[in-house]
């Protein structure tokens, strides 16, 4: 009998003709309902509340901006009661039998769903007011016994969130009188385990948190919920969604977590909805509109491809006039490749400042002062700290940071096959790293946004206004017991400020420090192992990748192929390394630094495993000459066994030229080192079977060819300069 309402009396059954409607209590009307909170300023925190505010069409009054805070921290004493003050002189402004107010924190609070599904659930508690619920009593654990029992759920008040109608919230604060550094918990704690006043009022509990989650002491009820695209946090132990997520006490950065997916900031169907939100493009401006940039470049400790990284500093796509360079270089290694740089291009940059080792300034010190040159300097808009071991490869990084228009933020860099990053996901409870559940998809791109995280190093960009005004604290590096990165971030999350990671774009990645040795000429050579990506970069031809795609290998007699290896760079350290180790051989017969001790046909040369390079070019045959070879003799399969690896120097007055003979090898590499017609005459190859001969050698070209049998050959004489070559006797 849909449309009737029923009541039993005395066992007799009456019914009477009433619409459903009047059954139940009516629907709150949102034109009835406001969401009011306190915010004095205003802070990253509470923008990320009025965002998902406005995501669900709540409308928010916002009480106490402009005032100071006086309310306390809540981290190391109760506090608070500036808030109930301002609530009460706001409600005396309100009328309303029927109207419903809200009130909730909102630095630490995220919406997770709208105002319809928070009044239904609030209607469905059957009461006036309801509070959020907690599983710690806080501040006063000496009240628990005064607190009802519950059968199911959480049992303790929570006083940064409640719900009710305007007369029983008006009711609620009437009584407060306290000072502003006083409880509100304690206060709303007090009429709650007050029979009477609980009745009076007519207050509940959340306990079940279907409106609102605490996270603190909750942490491992809260799981991320993603459905039908969109995001949720799911209470687990109680099987509930609840719409507004508290991130109250200790749990800042658990809330910071979520707020990179709740509400619906990054969903699998849809990937990051907020990240093109707020920009601050730079397309329309003229070079000399662009903001000012100090760049603070940090060398700590010994360094591979230090020349590189300032190649890619003048390659950065910004106008040089905007940006100022403070250059901190611990490292008396690389004094020359900073004077270098300083001498040739230092005049290109609106200023430079030049902190060197004699200085004897330590690194904490260092930040701190960069940092400094910014915040005193009105007109500087952005910090962009860069340290020495980041290969930045994307040449717009700094134009792509500044129009994310955030406080601070960091290109995500990684370390090149592993899962090292410059940022961390979590923390653990010491304060140190600990990895997040989306850590691993961040850094591999399977997840691709800008993320909130606790930890960012290495690169990263600070609005200058920011320092002028929150960090204004000179030694945000410096701490006691943390390191400067460390400390740092420490600082900053002590202030609330939020620090954001972006994979948005390909950035870059970090070099390996760990075994970089600097007892040699050109130290990088050796970093095949440690950074093979940034090795290949600097020492192998352009074009090798490209060799078999378009053809470029090139046969100039039979079975003889010549294909391009080596950049110029890598033939010039190669040669300089050689000549400064010096110790050259003599070109005799009786060669001790072989097997046997004898040479049929002598060099004068330099064995690779004398400067302690034999692992190194057995690394670079294996991996840049056995691919050619297995395409190029096909069926032949080469582990690039080679006990003979050598540079050869050639020079009319010493050694012009090499007798016929075969190679004692399967097959032979033989790569230039220098041009002919520029640093030599004469030279080249010429195979006696087949009288044919390489003339020409290009720089950085090998030649390979058979070593046995077939291809007898001879050098060629050199009549002016010096000519050298790379030589590899593959599996003899």
């Amino acid at each position: 009998m849909a449309g009737l309402c029923f009541k039993v009396f005395l066992g007799i059954l009456f019914f009477a003709p009433v619409p459903l409607i009047k059954c139940e209590e009516e629907r709150i009307s949102k034109d009835k309902f406001l969401v009011v909170t306190v915010a004095t300023k205003e802070t990253d925190g509470f923008r990320r509340f009025l965002r998902s505010a406005k995501h669900f069409n709540y409308t928010v009054k916002v009480l106490g901006q402009g005032e100071t805070w006086k309310g306390g921290d809540y981290m190391s004493a109760p506090g608070g009661g500036q808030k109930v003050r301002l609530l009460k002189a706001a409600l005396e402004e309100m009328n309303g039998e029927d109207q419903v107010i809200l009130f909730i924190d909102s630095y630490d609070v995220i919406f997770a769903s709208g105002p319809r599904e928070l009044l239904k659930k609030f209607q469905q508690a059957k009461h006036r007011v309801v509070f959020s619920s907690e599983t710690l009593i806080w501040p006063d654990r000496h009240l628990e016994d005064k607190y009802p029992h519950v059968r199911e759920g959480n049992r303790f008040l929570g006083s940064g969130g409640f719900i009710g109608y305007l007369p029983n919230i008006k009711q609620l604060v009437a009584t407060w009188t306290g000072e502003d550094n006083e409880s509100d918990q304690l206060f709303f704690t007090k009429l709650y385990i007050d029979p009477a006043q609980r009745k009076s009022i007519n207050i509940t509990l959340d306990s079940k948190c279907r409106l609102f989650q605490n996270l603190h002491g909750a942490l491992d009820e809260v799981v991320l919920k993603f459905e039908n695209g969109r995001v949720r946090a799911r209470n687990v132990l109680y099987d509930t969604l609840p719409v507004i997520i508290h991130g109250n006490g200790p749990t800042k950065l658990q809330i910071n977590y979520m707020g990179n997916y709740i509400p619906n900031t990054w969903t699998f169907e849809t990937g990051c909805t907020v990240c093109e939100d707020d920009l601050r493009p730079l397309t329309a401006l003229k070079e000399s509109e662009y903001p000012l940039v100090v760049i603070g470049i940090f060398i700590q400790q010994p360094t591979p491809f230090v020349t590189v990284f300032f190649e890619r500093l003048l390659k950065l796509q910004y106008p040089k006039n905007r940006l100022q360079l403070f250059i901190y270089n611990q490292e008396v290694h690389h004094e020359d490749q900073v004077s270098s740089f300083l001498q040739d291009h230092g005049r290109l940059y609106r200023d430079v400042k030049f902190i060197g080792p004699e200085e004897d300034m330590d690194g904490p010190s260092s930040h701190n002062l960069a940092l400094d040159m910014c915040r005193q300097d009105e007109d500087c808009d952005y910090f962009f700290s860069l340290d020495i071991e980041v290969v930045l490869k994307n040449e717009n990084t700094l134009k792509i940071l500044i129009e994310q228009n955030l406080p601070i933020v960091a290109p995500m860099i990684t370390r090149v096959g592993r899962l090292w990053s410059n940022f961390w996901g979590a923390l653990s409870g010491d304060g140190y790293y600990a990895r997040s559940e989306d850590y691993v998809d961040i850094v591999q791109g399977r997840r691709v946004g800008v993320w909130n995280v606790p930890y960012v190093s290495s690169v990263y960009l600070v609005k200058g206004s920011l320092l002028r005004t929150e960090l204004t604290d000179y030694d945000l590096f410096t701490s006691q017991t943390l390191d400067p990165d460390m400390a740092y971030c420490h600082n900053i999350r002590s202030k609330g400020i939020f620090m954001y990671i972006t994979n948005m774009h390909i950035f870059g990645h970090i070099l390996s420090t760990e075994n970089y040795q600097m007892g040699r000429l050109h130290n990088d050579l050796w970093q095949i192992f440690e950074n093979p990506v940034d090795w290949e970069e600097r020492y192998i031809h352009e074009n090798y990748s490209r060799i078999m795609k378009d053809k470029l290998i090139e046969t100039p007699c039979p079975d003889v192929y010549w294909f391009p290896i080596f950049t110029d760079v890598a033939c010039d350290h190669f040669i300089e390394e050689m000549e400064h180790y010096g110790k050259w051989s003599g070109g005799a017969n009786v060669d001790h630094r072989i097997q046997g001790g004898y040479e049929n046909v002598p060099t004068i040369d330099i064995h690779m495993n004398q400067v302690n390079f034999e692992k190194e070019w057995q690394k670079f045959l294996v991996e840049y000459v056995a691919p050619i070879t297995e395409q190029m003799y096909p069926g032949y399969y080469t582990k690039c066994s080679s006990p003979l690896n050598f540079v050869v120097r050639y020079k009319p007055d010493e050694q012009p030229l090499l007798v016929p003979h075969h190679d004692a090898s399967t097959f032979t590499i033989n790569i230039a080192l220098n041009q002919k017609g520029v640093d030599y005459q004469g030279g080249g190859c010429r195979f006696l079977r087949y009288n044919c001969s390489v003339q020409a050698p290009r720089k950085g070209w090998a030649l390979l060819h058979p070593g046995r049998l077939t291809h007898y050959h001879e050098g060629l004489p050199t009549t002016a300069g010096v000519r050298y070559i790379a030589v590899s006797f593959v599996d003899p």
